[in-house]
């Protein structure tokens, strides 16, 4: 007991919250932390002003409240609310996670820049928002493919060029630190690959976003790219070239010798093989065939095809049994009797009916090619039409007494 409380106790770090603290990447630190490794991405994402809004030189974004919708957020700011979803692809009516964040198209008041001017800074790592401020169509964003390619060989974000803040926007109005990097979900992506191609934790990844509980991102929705804390990492001593370590020689014919074969401390024993007489007279003797029979010649009919039975007999909604087959094979009368009649079901599906003694009749449906018409004499297993082409091929086969039906299975067994 003792020792599971000092495990818990080293996971979560003395906090209330056993997944404060707890190893996200499987770093292995020291009592799970990742302090040390992670350094660089576990910022707290900046606070939001009083309606909830994030001011960057680049771009703005939104922090939802618990209750609130696309829509709601929208009139809180001074947008439109189907173009600030329209903008995160999402309805205006869905509900929001408290702590969401939803990309703004355009500015609003606050942070020092003027209202309604288009967003066309910030760097959108996957896919740039066509903006008045960006190149001409088909251009290509140079800045953007520069820094998420810096960004997926593990580049410090701090190293790629910072988007230009307007001349009016005082830096004071703005988070302090860098811009964060956006990122626009591509179809595929979750939160776990594109927490790995920038070298950032998931779990930080949903605290900046908001999201839940599972992860989940939707295709064109932006995130935030967590930024780094600017604390120093712990300094490394470079490793020391060691000197290789000389190598154990021995003189010639002084290393150890050769171990001596099995095979040739005791010979093999002499092998004494059976003669052919001994070999018949210890074989058991033949069963007698013609003394026993079968179950499937014991029964009252033989199975009209071989198959698996893909659906049982059910009174009133099954009246027999469906029997899988390839189509083609050959259908065999079940016993000897008369062919009553042939015809068809309402979907055009030849039908066999023959009478046997007893006033018991078989029913043979989803035939083709009959061999035999109405009248014929047929013999028990006589082949008298194939299995019609289907998805699956199977026969329908039945057995009334009279014009009701029973179960077929007693009769074949």
């Amino acid at each position: 007991m003792l020792g599971t409380c000092a495990t818990l106790a080293a996971c979560s770090g003395g906090g209330t919250n056993p997944l404060d603290n707890l190893d996200w990447d499987l770093r292995g630190g020291q009592a799970m932390t990742t302090a040390d490794a992670a350094r660089g991405v576990t910022a707290a994402r900046p606070a939001p002003d009083a309606r909830g809004v994030i001011s960057y030189p680049g771009y703005q974004v939104a922090v939802a409240r618990r209750g609130d919708t696309a829509a709601s957020v929208a009139a809180r700011i001074g947008l439109s609310p189907q173009e600030l979803a329209s903008y995160n692809a999402i309805d205006a009516g869905a509900p929001l996670r408290d702590g969401e964040v939803l990309a703004l198209p355009r500015r609003v008041e606050g942070g020092g820049f003027a209202a309604g001017t288009a967003i066309g800074g910030g760097t959108v790592a996957s896919a740039p928002i066509a903006s008045p401020g960006m190149a001409r169509p088909g251009a290509v964003d140079v800045s953007s493919i520069a820094t998420t390619a810096l960004d997926r060989v593990g580049t410090s974000p701090a190293a790629a060029p910072a988007a230009a803040a307007p001349a009016t926007a005082p830096a004071a109005t703005t988070p302090s630190g860098e811009s964060p990097t956006r990122h626009q979900v591509k179809r595929g992506e979750t939160a776990f690959s594109i927490a790995r191609t920038y070298g950032v934790s998931a779990r930080a990844l949903a605290d900046w976003n908001g999201l839940g509980a599972d992860l989940d991102v939707r295709e064109g929705q932006y995130l935030m790219i967590p930024t780094p804390t600017g604390a120093p990492l712990p300094d490394e001593a470079p490793a020391q070239s060691a000197a290789p370590k000389p190598v154990a020689t021995s003189a010639p014919g002084a290393g150890t010798p050769t171990p001596t074969p099995p095979s040739a401390k005791k010979p093999l024993p002499a092998e004494t093989p059976k003669t052919a007489a001994e070999i018949a007279a210890e074989a058991p003797p033949s069963p007698d065939l013609g003394t026993e029979r079968t179950a499937s010649s014991s029964a009252q009919f033989v199975m009209p095809v071989s198959g698996n039975i893909i659906r049982p007999y059910a009174p009133k909604k099954n009246e027999g049994i469906d029997i899988a087959a390839p189509a083609g094979t050959p259908v065999k009368a079940a016993a000897a009797g008369t062919v009553a009649a042939i015809t068809q079901d309402t979907e055009q599906t030849p039908i066999v009916v023959i009478r046997h003694e007893g006033g018991l009749l078989t029913v043979y449906a989803g035939v083709a090619g009959i061999t035999v018409k109405k009248g014929d004499k047929v013999a028990r297993g006589q082949a008298i039409a194939t299995v019609r082409s289907g998805n699956p091929a199977f026969l329908h086969f039945e057995v009334r007494q009279g014009v009701n039906s029973t179960d077929p299975m007693p009769y074949l067994q």
